[in-house]
């Protein structure tokens, strides 16, 4: 965004022109340098949203990277609740952007919509019928899992094959889905976290399941599907397999958001799937500044923060903080907090890990989830909760604090899921997201990092000239 300079004959005018004009800057400009002594910037690139599509998506949410067609390009799996409001409908998108040699064309396809997808939220990539290519595993909020078997020739344009399987109706709101192999045999399980309904926790809900289902023989028959119940928790809100304990198989942590706690189910078999379950206990005195902690775990990452070989988890508090949780040497002991930062007064959602500015440090890109309308602007001011992509930078020295450079604000936006890829092969880290609460600005994008000697006069440059309206962050 440039300014146009005008010679004006009121001199109040040319004031107020001024101070719109900084006002502007400071949204967007940047100040300070990266660790490599450059400066970093910004430029948004659109991949498939509702104009592109021909569809009316909205609410973009899980986002999977994988090269589904077998061309040497990465393709790119997003779902979209296409739900402007919680009202029972079952509506959908699950859409593929083929990809190709250039960062900025994409094939775009709609490969299962409507009541199949229903309010869909998350999504996973696997070789379930192990023929050779990836398939698609969908968990919908209303109310089902979905599987979508790739049809291995003419992909792009091909019917994907589908089935619900039926121990999964009407079963409420299923919220997260991964796949890992937990026992090794070559054969992926799916797993899944089912928060009962999809407004979530209600004054008398009953716990429910995080489950596994294991596949035995063809998945598109209901009778391969096998399902097992890990835990029930107050509105599970997340399943994620990881090896936390370094011991060579996958565990699996639990967020529980009626309870605000976070299980490990520690994998104690090597050939079999057998799991012992650890509560997360946080310390409530290591660290002043972060006082009773509590987190429910709907989005985790993982890292190894300080370099001691154990694995810590990136994680947000309830107080809207995103902080880092390091394990102590016995995972059943008390784990740390340390404090990263947030971007209050928006609420946290999205974020992933990694080395954006080059210096083999670990930062840490995030985004917000505005509570305003989803299909118009509304009369909001900077002090409510808006839609924001920021960084945080990891200091050299942890006992410092971390850095925050800010991305973009505007009224509206939630940016639920990151993925980091170089997309246009320049040697920096890109990233790709999905958007939502904005429609008909919800979609899939990528923010192209661009890096220079000089003080960008524009931080971040959208695409679109008519978006949600731009807004400064505070608070920072």
């Amino acid at each position: 965004m440039g300014i146009k300079f005008i010679i004006l004959k009121q001199p109040i005018l040319l004031i107020f022109i001024l101070i719109i004009s900084f006002s502007i800057l400071n949204c967007n400009s940047y100040k300070k340098e990266s660790s490599e002594s450059n400066y970093i910037s910004w430029k948004e690139h659109t991949i498939d949203d509702y104009e592109l599509s021909g569809n009316k998506i909205s609410g973009g949410d899980g986002l999977v990277m994988a090269d589904i067609d077998m061309d040497g390009f990465e393709d790119i799996i997003s779902v979209h609740e296409s739900d402007w409001k919680y009202d029972g409908i079952p509506r959908g998108h699950l859409r593929i952007a083929f990809g190709s040699n250039d960062p900025d064309i994409f094939y775009l396809t709609t490969i299962g919509e409507g009541q199949e997808v229903g309010g869909i939220e998350d999504v996973a990539v696997v070789d379930l019928n192990k023929d050779g290519f990836l398939d698609i595993i969908a968990a919908c909020e209303l109310s089902h899992i979905t599987y979508f078997e790739n049809p291995g020739k003419n992909i792009r344009t091909h019917y994907w094959k589908r089935l619900i399987p039926e121990i999964t109706k009407n079963r409420g709101s299923f919220i997260r889905v991964f796949t890992a192999d937990l026992n090794k045999d070559g054969q992926s399980e799916i797993i899944t976290a089912n928060k009962g309904s999809q407004a979530g926790y209600a004054k008398g809900a009953t716990p429910k399941p995080i489950s596994y289902f294991e596949i035995i023989g063809n998945p598109l028959n209901n009778s391969s599907w096998k399902e097992t119940v890990l835990l029930n928790v107050l509105v599970p809100i997340n399943a994620q397999p990881i090896d936390i304990d370094n011991d060579g198989d996958l565990d699996i942590l639990v967020g529980s958001r009626g309870e605000n706690r976070i299980v490990l189910m520690e994998n104690i078999s090597q050939d079999s799937i057998q799991f012992q379950a650890h509560n997360i206990n946080i310390s409530k005195i290591a660290n002043l500044n972060l006082p009773n902690v509590e987190v429910s775990g709907f989005n985790l990452d993982f890292y190894d923060i300080n370099k001691d070989t154990l694995l810590d988890i990136i994680i947000k508090d309830n107080q809207e903080n995103l902080i880092w949780l390091e394990q102590p040497p016995i995972f059943s002991k008390e784990w740390i907090p340390h404090n990263i930062g947030s971007i209050s007064p928006d609420i946290l959602v999205g974020f992933v890990t990694a080395d954006i500015n080059g210096n083999q440090l670990m930062d840490i890109i995030v985004g917000s989830y505005s509570k305003g309308a989803r299909t118009k602007d509304g009369n909001v001011t900077v002090n409510d909760h808006l839609g924001s992509l920021a960084w945080f930078e990891q200091p050299t020295n942890l006992s410092k604090k971390w850095i925050f450079h800010p991305i973009v604000r505007r009224k509206r936006g939630m940016y639920d899921k990151f993925i980091a890829y170089d997309m246009d092969k320049d040697g920096d880290l890109d990233f790709v997201y999905t958007r939502g609460n904005s429609h008909p600005f919800d979609g899939v994008y990528w923010i192209e990092q661009i890096r220079s000697k000089e003080n960008p006069t524009v931080f971040f440059k959208s695409e679109r000239i008519k978006d949600s309206e731009k807004m400064p962050f505070i608070n920072q």
